[in-house]
């Protein structure tokens, strides 16, 4: 048997500081119903509330779709991620985990949410709870949600020590990876396909890391999404995306157009761009907003002349292309919508060399 790094003393005061420090996280198990919960719930300063979100925690993020889903899980009976809620002082539980979930629950109960893109309970789509028949009511009035009950040893700072846990101990998916389970279908397999490509990887260089979370996934589907569409662009680029990639999963596409369509535009850009996507001879990642930029351009040029040779390159390095690839317009419909027409023009040669400004 291996000699233990710590003394037999030190072994001794490392488990009396686990048993002490682990005091304040003592904690029970309980089952409510919902019709339970809602009438618990309330704001944090109504006294009358025995439930609720402490102002430490974020505001309510989900999104419809997101709400929809999860209505949808409790529906199946899926199993679900317990409620962590904590007693204060006056024996009113503060919510630790689960405040977007018990915003949906109540929002839905309230028929303050319709439900949207449902993948299993199709016929519920557009539905609202008031809409739902009785049953279906009865079964989410009654369903068992379990919450744990941690002890009033936790003061604030133990409360938020366990938000903070929560919400940093597992990394976020990205909105790839999500899709890799949600959004399969045809579609995506071509994307799968197209990102294989070792022209791709030369022209478009990503990490690993990047590589590994589906990023090449990312930034082919968004060839595909605003190529096609970029003028019905909206605000929320993942909304947009899985909207776009379920439509297409759906649909009987042109697998051979659709390859092509991108295949092409990589060899324009591998032959007409000594860069490829990159900034510089020494970058060995492709930012998604300028990947946007010159892929859409390339296509949109494409469309209009499908021999077009740039009469000058130089473009790439104006003060206006800077501008229009920053980062903080990549979420802005016009400044989408002006990026790439811009590229378009360029190669076009519809904007003119000596008119733009350069470093």
């Amino acid at each position: 048997m291996a000699k233990s790094k710590f003394s037999a003393d030190e072994q001794l005061i490392i488990e009396e500081q686990v048993v002490r420090e682990s005091i304040p996280y003592d904690y029970k198990t309980k089952d409510y119903p919902f019709e339970v919960l809602i009438n618990k719930f309330g704001e944090e300063d109504d006294p009358e509330a025995t439930l609720y979100v402490p102002s430490y925690q974020r505001e309510f993020v989900w999104r419809p779709d997101r709400q929809s889903r999860f209505i949808e899980s409790v529906l199946l009976g899926v199993p679900l991620t317990p409620f962590l809620v904590s007693e204060d002082n006056n024996s009113r539980l503060e919510i630790i985990d689960g405040s977007q979930r018990i915003s949906t629950l109540i929002a839905f109960y309230e028929n303050k949410l319709r439900l949207i893109r449902l993948k299993s309970l199709t016929h519920i789509n557009s539905a609202k709870f008031k809409d739902l028949p009785r049953k279906l009511q009865n079964l989410i009035k009654n369903r068992d949600f379990k919450v744990i009950v941690v002890s009033e040893k936790a003061n604030l700072s133990t409360r938020q020590d366990i938000f903070d846990r929560i919400n940093t101990t597992s990394e976020k998916l990205t909105d790839s990876e999500m899709r890799r389970g949600v959004y399969s279908g045809p579609f995506y397999d071509l994307i799968l396909s197209l990102k294989e490509s070792k022209l791709l990887r030369q022209v478009c260089p990503i990490s690993k890391e990047k590589e590994d979370r589906g990023e090449y996934e990312e930034l082919i589907l968004r060839y595909f999404a605003y190529s096609e569409n970029y003028l019905n662009f909206k605000h929320d680029v993942a909304t947009f995306l899985n909207s776009y990639l379920d439509d297409m999963n759906n649909f009987a596409f042109d697998k051979e157009k659709y390859s092509k369509s991108f295949e092409d535009m990589i060899q324009f850009v591998s032959k007409f761009f000594p860069l490829g996507f990159r900034r510089d001879d020494s970058s060995n990642s492709t930012p998604r907003v300028r990947f946007e930029s010159i892929s859409i351009g390339v296509h949109l040029a494409l469309e209009l002349n499908s021999d077009v040779t740039p009469n000058y390159i130089e473009w790439l390095n104006s003060k206006e292309f800077a501008e229009h690839t920053t980062s903080d317009s990549s979420n802005n419909k016009f400044k989408l919508k002006n990026r790439v027409e811009f590229v378009r023009d360029c190669l076009l040669n519809n904007i003119k060399k000596d008119s733009l400004k350069y470093e």
